[in-house]
């Protein structure tokens, strides 16, 4: 009956282990998808502001060569954009993988607890 109660609260423990572990990583996903949406602002400010340059360089022929120089710029810094919201959506696919792997074996090890009790 003490290894019965034993292998029960082994199994609590486990099991609050995971849930920790789960809303961890749910918060952490929250904080991604934030930064992803910082940096889609970001680039529509960015994109925003830019347009205005080149529309205010284009009356003055002398300062096309900045016009050109700053639309490349929007091209790389979207790019750069696209590619950490890109990141950060793959970031929250794997953390998201972590929760359902430590929900299985918080289910693994309450499993062989009842197990272990049974016996």
């Amino acid at each position: 009956e003490e290894v019965a109660v034993a292998v029960d609260v082994a199994s609590v423990v486990c099991v609050t282990e995971a849930v920790a572990v789960i809303v961890a990583v749910e918060a952490a996903v929250v904080v991604l998808e934030e930064v992803a949406v910082a940096v889609a602002v970001a680039v529509v400010v960015f994109v925003t502001v830019v347009v205005a340059v080149i529309v205010a360089v284009e009356v003055d022929v002398v300062l096309e060569k900045v016009a050109v120089a700053v639309a490349v710029a929007v091209v790389v810094f979207v790019a750069v954009a696209v590619a950490v919201i890109v990141a950060v959506e793959a970031a929250v696919v794997v953390l998201e993988e972590v929760a359902v792997a430590v929900d299985v074996a918080s289910v693994v090890c309450v499993a062989g607890a009842v197990a272990v009790i049974v016996a």
